[in-house]
């Protein structure tokens, strides 16, 4: 059962869907938490990646157009994998997803100019980006780009 909004609350969440190793079983302690701001000209997002920011080097994020962002996780090469337990242990209390590589996908609440996108890896394990916000057509700058914007 669902409670309702209270008056004049807008309900933005968006879905957030979790692919691969990090949708077995229970979801650790903060992967994939998120946070989306909005702006009059951008919006940012927060997502919690713990452990994995600290070799970036399996880590692809993507943002489109139209505000669908795609972050990819490829743990196989990951030197964090050298500090996984040895495989005879068997865990009594299992709430951590196995290592392996996973998908975050969610939507942006509206279109953003792809090309215009600043990801910021920050120490304590959170993935910040700014994406500025698509202009209306007919103005500067008012064609989004067709490629979806990659980095980190």
């Amino acid at each position: 059962m669902s409670a309702q909004a209270p008056a004049g609350y807008i309900d933005v969440m968006p879905a957030v869907y979790l692919t691969g190793t990090v949708k077995e079983g229970n979801i650790g302690p903060s992967v994939g938490l998120l946070d989306i701001g909005v702006s009059d000209n951008a919006y940012i997002f927060r997502i919690a990646l713990p452990g994995i920011l600290k070799d970036p080097n399996g880590l692809k994020c993507e943002v489109n157009h139209s505000g669908r962002v795609q972050i990819q996780v490829d743990m196989a090469g990951v030197a964090a994998m050298k500090d996984c337990p040895p495989d005879n242990f068997k865990f009594i209390t299992p709430q951590l997803s196995s290592p392996g590589p996973f998908v975050v996908s969610f939507n942006l609440p509206g279109p953003v100019d792809a090309r215009l996108f600043t990801p910021i890896a920050r120490r304590d394990g959170v993935l910040e980006v700014v994406i500025m916000k698509s202009k209306k057509p007919g103005t500067p700058g008012g064609t989004p780009s067709e490629a979806p914007a990659q980095a980190v």
